[in-house]
């Protein structure tokens, strides 16, 4: 992989990261596009470990105020009384359906799930759906 493909992914997953589409995908979709070699799964990880680097950068205060709420509510026995402990609630309930799929279908997701046509499926139906 050139620099140039580096950079260009990169921008790629900064840009669509945090819009209601798959980043994962596009890092997918855009070499195939461009007749670029499959990143792989290793350059692709470690862009997300990039934007969860930068997540945590800039919302770092707000995350450890949110955990921090969450525990008190548990140790006070009131968990959902402050908002900032909803909040971490919240993102903790929105993020297990999500890892406990990722786990189930681990074999097809390394697999058959990275079919450009399954990738380009998904992402039409999405987009209809949006």
């Amino acid at each position: 992989m050139t620099a140039i493909q580096a950079l260009t992914l990169g921008l790629v997953q900064g840009l669509t990261e945090f819009l209601p589409i798959s980043s994962i995908a596009h890092l997918r979709v855009i070499p195939a596009l461009l007749g670029w070699p499959d990143p792989g799964a290793a350059f692709s990880a470690v862009l997300q470990l990039g934007t969860l680097a930068a997540v945590l950068v800039c919302f770092g205060e707000d995350l450890w105020s949110m955990a921090r709420a969450a525990l008190r509510g548990v140790a006070h026995g009131s968990p959902w009384e402050k908002q900032e402990a909803r909040l971490a609630w919240y993102i903790l309930i929105g993020t297990l359906p999500i890892g406990v799929s990722g786990l189930l279908f681990q074999r097809f997701i390394v697999g058959e799930f990275q079919s450009l046509y399954v990738i380009s499926g998904s992402l039409i139906v999405l987009g209809i759906f949006l």
